[in-house]
């Protein structure tokens, strides 16, 4: 399936969002996400499914100034 990752076109075969951290090797409680501009928290990511073209962000902490 095709994604849009952070502004950036990806090919995955994650089928949740879920998945999909897991896939790109995101981990850690401090990420933030959105599906086509609307907030998922943590707690709904697993039943939160995607589709072709959907639009992902996925914020990390940084530190610095």
């Amino acid at each position: 399936m095709r994604l849009i990752v952070n502004g950036e076109p990806h090919e995955v075969a994650a089928k949740t969002l879920a998945d999909l951290l897991g896939e790109l090797e995101y981990d850690g409680e401090w990420l933030a996400t959105a599906l086509n501009g609307e907030l998922v928290r943590a707690t709904a990511r697993a039943a939160v499914g995607l589709n072709d073209g959907d639009r992902v962000e996925i914020l990390t902490p940084r530190q610095g100034g």
